[in-house]
């Protein structure tokens, strides 16, 4: 590097697939559920956190950025996922989105790459080479640990990680470079669940997708969060029709929103998400109705 000053890189994009590779020559993590998080250290003085997007989150993050100095690295930018615990001991990503807000000392990194180090670019070496030399800089008890490889059938971590409540596991193809952007090198696995919500109302703004605004149970009226309708025409023109069914007043307490097609209680709705004990759904798409005869994905 000859003294030039690092600067934020473009993440890998891990493709999400529905089951974990195979084989030895593939590297197994937890997926934590967290904010990817990159750190740029260009001196003791000098370090930064940035998120998935490029956004500075330096302040947010002043323990990490105080662990970080105590690496006995000149420097370096290295990444992983920064989490808040609950008291299940598991990441609780709806903590976590209060304390980047009110705590910068709540939150810990698990870190599980590493890009550069005191001026040598590492991301020609391979995926479990640089792992090696990220753990070797990481202090114990740190509030910047390392994201563990687990051994063992990639089918059976997927399961065990799904039984404990947690958000999945992250694959990586051992020998593999570090290269920005969307990647088969990395491969995710998500836990979904389906459940069943009622319909609030439709947003449709012209050239856009338009996504359902759900309520948390029936007959609670209780906003979660909303679902890309990505179904074929049929299940389109179906929505629409039942919207126009059950057209109705906005919720009360509910914010106006200019674009929504408003829709009485009633009409429920099949919702594939993310698992998590979460107060709004998230990665969230429409399966059917309630009461569609068949059920796939129950």
């Amino acid at each position: 590097m000859n003294g030039a000053r690092l600067a934020l890189i473009r993440p890998m994009e891990p493709k999400l697939v529905a089951k974990p590779p195979e084989g030895e020559h593939w590297i197994h993590e937890i997926k934590l559920d967290g904010y990817r998080t990159q750190i740029v250290v260009n001196s003791p003085d000098d370090i930064r956190a940035f998120s998935s997007s490029g956004a500075d989150w330096t302040r947010k993050y002043t323990g990490i950025i105080e662990a970080a100095r105590d690496l006995d690295v000149k420097s370096a930018i290295f990444e992983g996922e920064a989490v808040v615990t609950g008291v299940n001991g598991l990441p609780d990503f709806d903590v976590l989105q209060k304390a980047v807000h009110s705590d910068p000392y709540a939150t810990n990194l698990g870190a599980f790459d590493i890009m550069h180090l005191d001026g040598h670019d590492l991301r020609d070496v391979g995926c479990k080479a640089r792992r090696e030399i990220l753990f070797g800089i990481i202090r114990p008890n740190s509030r910047v640990q390392f994201s563990e490889s687990i051994p063992g059938d990639p089918k059976a971590l997927f399961y065990l990680a799904d039984q404990s409540g947690l958000e999945g596991i992250v694959s990586k193809r051992a020998d593999s470079k570090y290269r920005s952007g969307p990647t088969s090198d990395r491969l995710k696995t998500k836990s979904f669940v389906v459940n069943e919500y009622e319909l609030m109302g439709v947003e449709r703004e012209p050239g856009k997708a338009a996504f359902a605004l759900l309520a948390a149970k029936p007959g609670t009226g209780k906003y979660v969060g909303s679902a890309f309708i990505s179904m074929g025409r049929d299940m389109k023109e179906r929505v629409w029709k039942r919207v126009h069914e059950h057209a109705g007043p906005p919720p009360e307490g509910v914010k106006k929103r200019p674009a929504t097609q408003w829709v009485g209680p009633g009409v429920k709705l099949r919702i594939k998400h993310l698992r998590g004990k979460h107060k709004c759904i998230r990665h969230a798409s429409l399966l059917g109705f309630g009461d569609d005869p068949e059920r796939p994905g129950k």
